[in-house]
């Protein structure tokens, strides 16, 4: 049995052909910000139940646009977490902001709301936090840090898609929120895309503007404001369309993967791998990642038995090349160091069959009673 982290067939090609048949062969030969493009954005917003839905060519971009229209530039800092995705720091960077870097909660590898509110100041202007793997970051007490701070929240949703905390849907307790469409998301599809949704229609029409080079969509080669091109693809929003109808199905296999993942690895906190989390609240699925003590030694085991798995930020932010410069002197942040060292994701992607599923949990299982937590 091989089972690899990424399925080979995770799209429909048909599907995929008969769309890309649909756009190009089309009269008004639309390929960006079309009809399909509004559509989708229509379909998003009144799903999450937001003043409006913007789409973008990826979800780094997506990010970039926000902190513009949020005003971030040069000697603002925003808060992010010191482990996670490089456009976390990289976006307010291309601004001329400071990133600035908290430390994380070592179990559930999101930024520890007390660790965000030890670092604003007066240069605050944006605290972006992050979903990670399967669990969401604490919205409630980061937006009552953020409101109490009189700052702004945006929230990285991209692998948050479909994921609810205390009733309230990811991507929806920021100012904004963020998604992102990468093929191995929760809503991924075959090429590159993001989208922003928010309660701020002055935000919203700011992010529209921006993405377009600063055009407002009205006036052609009228240029309101320097901008970006980050366009979506009229082909996606045709493939994501036909798709959405299906996505409750999907994340709902996603979530029972993961609860059972969970039951089963419930007991092996002592012998050195620690599951996520029980329960949905508060839950994504996007990736189900385990903490090992012995990371690379259950990796090299899953190999072994065929299964795929999969290492991610191999470092904390602070601590990679490109952001090494934006690290606080004097400061240290172990539980990223930590998460960094541990952290390995096993498949849960919604077409591992029942027999798939239970075999990858007794290797991992077979793992810790072999190895115990020193091996």
């Amino acid at each position: 049995m091989s089972i690899p982290f990424f399925p080979p067939d995770l799209f429909d090609g048909d599907l995929l052909l008969e769309v890309v048949r649909e756009v190009g062969l089309a009269p008004d030969q639309r390929f960006i910000l079309g009809s399909r493009t509004a559509r989708f954005e229509e379909v998003l917003r009144d799903d999450l139940g937001v003043a409006d839905a913007v789409a973008c060519g990826s979800g780094t971009s997506a990010l970039t646009l926000v902190l513009h229209a949020m005003g971030v530039g040069p000697g603002d800092e925003v808060i992010v977490p010191a482990y996670g995705c490089a456009p976390l720091a990289s976006a307010p960077s291309t601004l001329g902001a400071t990133p600035v870097f908290a430390d994380v909660d070592p179990w559930t590898m999101v930024v520890d709301p007390a660790e965000v509110d030890k670092l604003v100041t007066e240069r605050t202007k944006v605290i972006m936090p992050a979903h990670v793997f399967s669990v969401m970051a604490d919205m409630p007490a980061l937006r009552r840090i953020a409101t109490e701070a009189g700052v702004r929240l945006l929230e990285d949703s991209a692998v948050g898609q479909g994921g609810v905390l205390a009733g309230r849907a990811a991507g929806t307790w920021g100012d904004a929120g963020v998604f992102s469409f990468v093929q191995v998301k929760t809503f991924g599809m075959p090429g590159e895309g993001g989208m922003v949704v928010t309660g701020d229609p002055a935000l919203a029409r700011e992010v529209r503007m921006l993405r377009n080079h600063g055009q407002d969509g009205v006036h052609r080669f009228r240029h309101h404001r320097i901008g970006h091109n980050s366009r979506f693809d009229e082909v996606m929003a045709a493939f994501q369309l036909r798709r959405f109808a299906t996505l409750p199905d999907r994340l709902e296999r996603r979530a029972r993967i993961g609860e059972y993942y969970t039951s089963r690895f419930a007991a092996l906190a002592g012998r050195g791998v620690l599951a996520p989390p029980p329960g949905r609240d508060g839950r994504c699925f996007y990736v189900y990642s385990l903490l090992a003590d012995r990371r690379d030694a259950l990796r090299d085991h899953l190999t072994a038995h065929g299964i795929g798995s999969h290492v991610y930020y191999q470092a904390p932010l602070p601590r990679q090349p490109a952001f090494a410069g934006h690290a606080q002197p004097g400061r240290d942040w172990p539980a990223a160091a930590s998460a960094a060292r541990r952290q390995l994701a096993i498949p849960i992607h919604p077409h591992l069959t029942d027999a798939q599923v239970e075999h990858i949990a007794d290797e991992v299982c077979r793992f810790a009673a072999t190895s115990g937590a020193h091996g």
